[in-house]
């Protein structure tokens, strides 16, 4: 399926971005922001995941407008 829908791995994207990093960004310090490194994190893959899920919608509207052209 991923070979006929790559667009389809932009929603791994946030699983990678909470779960997959979150032992490696599991620090208070740096503080960026004002905000403890780890709320930091949490807050930009927070902000990203509604780009990548776009993004995956994007890629399946083009591939069901390239299937009704064909």
């Amino acid at each position: 399926m991923i070979a006929r829908r790559p667009h389809l791995l932009w929603l791994l994207v946030p699983f990678v971005l909470y779960l997959g990093v979150l032992p490696f960004a599991n620090r208070v310090r740096p503080v960026v922001l004002g905000l403890p490194f780890l709320f930091f994190w949490l807050l930009c893959a927070t902000v990203l995941t509604p780009l990548c899920v776009w993004m995956a919608h994007r890629g399946d509207r083009r591939k069901k407008q390239q299937e009704r052209a064909s």
